[in-house]
């Protein structure tokens, strides 16, 4: 029986998997102007030109506030739930042949968890974009209330930290995928010229260096967190930029970060073209 219901939920997906695929695209430049509006906000903060340090749901926002936001917020509430499908064909389906072995069966979860995240953002892009801007949930501080709830729970500041070294762990393989260029492995380099397989490179590390750096500082939130057994120390993309431009010589730190950022959402809309993407 079971081997029945996995071939059809298989056969299932080869008949949708041009849709998958084109909704998977669809979400890497979703998040490639994500990730470019919240770089370019911290980069106007920290030259003191306005924006703001800002996670998703801060673009989010801004992107509401533009004319047509909300029409755009929609096809990115879309697009993230495109992606979410396919990372969940990733992990059920093996859409990747990332393998049944350990390290294999561990990348399957990592891809369950990013489609389960992903579709929470399309959530709540879909609901800012039907009934604006107020249906957000607060940034930061519905960090903390979720933070608050897992730690009243027993174990749940075990869950936390242990959250916040999995998140820091992440955030290191992202810059050792970036030094090494490994990212380059799922790219259709064939169809780029010399200089556009350089500037993807470039856009490719700086990208994933920024965005490790912020998961590394967000994963310390969370350690922090459980440590003190404060949620409040619990901090998202936002706080991490925040954070960053209140060190020394903060705004270039975070002008730095920012820009990776910028170049991190540039990469996505190349992903956006030139990942392979199957959805068996």
């Amino acid at each position: 029986m079971s081997v029945s219901v996995s071939n059809q939920a298989r056969g299932a997906i080869m008949v949708a998997s041009p849709w998958v695929e084109w909704l998977a695209r669809l979400g890497f430049a979703a998040k490639g102007v994500v990730y470019a509006i919240v770089g370019v906000l911290a980069v106007q903060y920290a030259f003191g030109q306005g924006g703001k340090t800002s996670g998703t749901t801060g673009a989010f926002e801004t992107i509401a506030g533009e004319p047509f936001g909300q029409i755009l917020l929609a096809i990115i509430a879309l697009g993230l739930v495109g992606y979410s499908i396919w990372q969940f064909a990733r992990a059920g389906m093996d859409a990747d042949d990332a393998g049944s072995d350990m390290k294999g069966i561990a990348k399957r979860i990592g891809y369950a968890c990013n489609g389960i995240l992903h579709m929470g953002l399309s959530f709540i892009a879909a609901s800012m974009a039907i009934m604006g801007a107020s249906s957000s949930g607060g940034g930061e501080s519905s960090i903390s209330d979720w933070t608050a709830t897992v730690m009243s729970e027993p174990f749940g500041r075990w869950l936390v930290g242990i959250g916040g070294v999995i998140v820091i762990g992440v955030g290191l393989y992202r810059i050792y995928k970036g030094y090494s260029t490994k990212f380059t492995q799922s790219l259709d380099l064939s169809e780029m010229n010399s200089t556009e397989r350089t500037w993807t490179v470039r856009f490719g590390r700086m990208g994933l260096a920024a965005q490790g750096i912020v998961f590394m500082m967000i994963g310390s939130f969370f350690v922090q967190a459980a440590m003190q057994f404060d949620p409040n120390e619990a901090r998202g993309v936002g706080g991490a930029l925040q954070t960053l431009a209140q060190q020394p010589y903060g705004p270039w730190l975070l002008a730095l970060v920012a820009l990776g950022l910028v170049a991190h959402g540039i990469y996505n809309f190349i992903l956006a073209r030139y990942r392979r993407i199957q959805a068996v």
